[in-house]
Formats: structure tokens, C-alpha cells, sequence
């Protein structure tokens, strides 16, 4: 029976090793088909145990991803044979690499999980961090984050929707309505929030002039909301 300390497992990330590995933990062994604990265990030697068994279960997609990429990319044409030699389910596998494709290591934030990355993998490399700086931020678990993102992204799609229901009405030149969603964006404010906010800054100005002074008020509020523009 082959004993390996841990820090050579924890390297690749993967438990599972020939015949037995310790978890870095005295007493507490890992197996290909499970752990094997001590009857008599304290509770800070096993719930450092588990930290170590879920740091090793994560980093274990990682690294796998990363292999089936070189092997993708160095033996094209043997790497389904090394991915079914090693029993491993290669459409799993091909999940892990499209993943880990999506994050350089660089990238990769240590205190996420693996899952994390995922929730996130289809999005613009911006996006992708911005969501994870907040899950960090935050110390949301992988279903939060998922809540989170899939609520925003309901959430554009409705604004979507009502900005095309506004500008079909008033039918804009492309490229002047182009400016003001660039406008409402550096504002952080939706398209059709920041038409609104613009007229009645507008309506404003109007409404407060005296009667003879309304064109030229009018005049200097249009002139007002295209400098805003830019």
C-alpha cells in the first residue's frame, strides 16, 4: 500500500491517488473509494480536514481542464485516449477546459471556487471580474452569485425591451440614439431613465422662463442636454 503526503496531491489537485494519501491531517486518510477517520477525531483536526478535501476537490477542475487543454493542444490527435486511459467522463472534462480557458491563472481568484468561475465563464473578460470582485466582496456562496447575476441580466432585458418600446415612438437617427445610451451609460443610468431625467431638466428650464423667454430657454436646454451627451 503506497502512502503519499499531501502536499504532493494537493499539487494537481486530485484525491484521487493510488492507494492512500494522508489530508494533511493526523489520523485521516484518503482513498480511491472514500476517507478513512479515526473512531476519535476533535473537531478542529476534522473540520481542517475538510478544508483541505475541499480546497483539493476545486482545485482538481482546474487542473484537469488545464491538461485536457495542453493535451488538446500538443496530442490532437491521442488526448481522447489519455482522457478515457485515465476513466475520466470526457464530456466533464471538455466542461472543465472551456472554463479554464476563460480565466488565465492570473485571473483565477483563490478564495472562489472553481463554480464560481463558471457562473460567470460566458461573459466579457469585464464583466467576469467585476462579478467576481463582488462575490469576493460580498462572500457570496456559488448560488448567490448565480441569483445575482441571472437577476441583472433580467433586468437589462426588461430595460431592453421598454427602451425599444420609447424609441419606436419617437424613431431617433441610429446614430443619435447611439449617444445617448453611451450618455446614459457613463451616467450608470438606463437609457430611458436618463431620456427622462434630460427632459424634464429640460421641461424645467422652460416652464420657469416668462413666455418671452421660453424659446431662448428652450434653446439653451437642448444645447444643455447635447453638451451632456458627449
Amino acid at each position: 500500500m503506497v502512502r503519499s503526503n499531501f502536499s504532493e496531491v494537493e499539487r494537481c489537485g486530485t484525491a484521487a491517488v493510488r492507494g492512500r494519501g494522508k489530508t494533511g491531517e493526523e489520523g485521516v486518510l484518503v482513498t480511491r473509494v472514500g476517507l478513512r477517520i479515526p473512531a476519535v477525531l476533535n473537531y478542529d483536526t476534522w473540520e481542517r480536514a475538510g478544508r483541505h478535501i475541499a480546497r483539493v476537490a476545486d482545485s482538481s477542475a482546474w487542473c484537469l481542464g488545464d491538461w485536457i487543454i495542453y493535451g488538446q493542444t500538443r496530442y490532437s490527435d491521442r488526448y481522447r485516449r489519455a482522457v478515457e486511459a485515465a476513466g475520466l467522463d470526457y464530456q466533464t472534462i471538455r466542461n472543465y477546459a472551456w472554463v479554464a480557458r476563460r480565466f488565465d491563472l492570473s485571473r483565477r481568484r483563490e478564495v472562489l471556487s472553481f463554480q464560481h468561475h463558471a457562473e460567470v465563464a460566458a461573459l466579457p473578460e469585464e464583466q467576469q471580474d467585476q462579478w467576481l470582485d463582488r462575490a469576493e466582496r460580498h462572500e457570496w456562496s456559488r448560488n448567490e452569485l448565480r441569483r445575482n447575476v441571472r437577476g441583472a441580466q433580467r433586468r437589462k432585458k426588461a430595460d431592453t425591451r421598454r427602451e425599444a418600446g420609447v424609441l419606436s415612438r419617437i424613431a431617433p437617427e441610429a446614430e443619435r440614439v447611439e449617444r445617448w445610451r453611451t450618455a446614459a451609460e457613463r451616467s450608470g443610468a438606463s437609457l430611458e431613465d436618463w431620456i427622462c431625467t434630460r427632459l424634464d431638466f429640460a421641461a424645467s428650464l422652460v416652464l420657469q422662463a416668462q413666455p418671452a423667454d421660453a424659446r431662448l430657454k428652450t434653446v439653451e436646454a437642448v444645447g444643455a442636454m447635447e453638451t451632456a451627451e458627449v
